[in-house]
């Protein structure tokens, strides 16, 4: 397993200089399926394994919002690629919660973004030793904590990305923060929380704690190429 983290480090740094990494594009485009697959359980309710399948979406997307902050150098808070992913996040997280209210309009959560905007200035405040991004990943924190009940998956969620980071810097004991994280986002679902030892929440627990590891298999991949994952996403 260890081999896994310098060849996935390589592939992403790789990608930095050369402006794409076919196993970046895998992870999400796994993210993407995921979370569409997830979604569908809209339109066929009974489909109860698709929500075992969406457990990958979120922990891939964390991932990804690492691999994009490991790329810069210490140091290099204020450039104009991260205002411009900083924009498009905070964007989406208002533009998302109208679509969010329509299709589950019982939900006492936030949509997803408002966790993964928190969970970027976190991963920022790790990163760069600007004391700025320490005090705004640090705030960001603070607010995961007092608020964890508003945003889904809560202040799991939101230290995920940054935890992802240990992942490179770590080696092998980087895996449990990372992974039991994963787990914790999930169960801040009411039902999973109250029913942790059912053979479903089993299931959903593994697949979120397998979906990081899972994810640097990807990143190692230097095969063909996969079809570029836009802006659009």
């Amino acid at each position: 397993m260890d081999h896994t983290l310098p060849e996935s480090l390589a592939a992403i740094r790789g990608g930095a200089l050369n402006g794409r990494s076919a196993g970046l594009d895998l992870v999400k485009w796994t993210a993407i399926l995921s979370m569409v697959a997830d979604h569908l359980r809209y339109l066929w309710p009974s489909a109860d394994g698709l929500f075992v399948v969406g457990r990958l979406a979120f922990p891939l997307f964390c991932l990804v919002i690492a691999c994009h902050v490991s790329r810069a150098q210490p140091g290099a808070l204020y450039t104009a690629a991260n205002a411009r992913y900083l924009s498009w996040m905070l964007a989406f997280s208002v533009l998302a919660e109208g679509p969010y209210r329509w299709l589950d309009n019982g939900s006492h959560t936030l949509n997803v973004m408002p966790t993964l905007t928190l969970g970027l200035l976190v991963a920022w405040g790790v990163k760069h030793p600007q004391p700025a991004a320490r005090i705004v990943g640090l705030g960001s924190a603070g607010l995961a904590l007092v608020f964890g009940d508003r945003l889904m998956y809560g202040l799991p969620g939101v230290l995920l990305p940054a935890a992802c980071l240990m992942l490179w810097s770590r080696g092998r004991p980087g895996w449990l923060v990372p992974c039991l994280l994963a787990m914790g986002a999930n169960l801040t679902n009411s039902w999973l929380w109250a029913h942790p030892w059912q053979p479903f929440s089993l299931l959903v627990l593994a697949t979120a704690a397998m979906a990081l590891p899972l994810g640097l298999r990807m990143l190692a991949y230097q095969g063909a190429s996969i079809v570029p994952v836009g802006r659009w996403a």
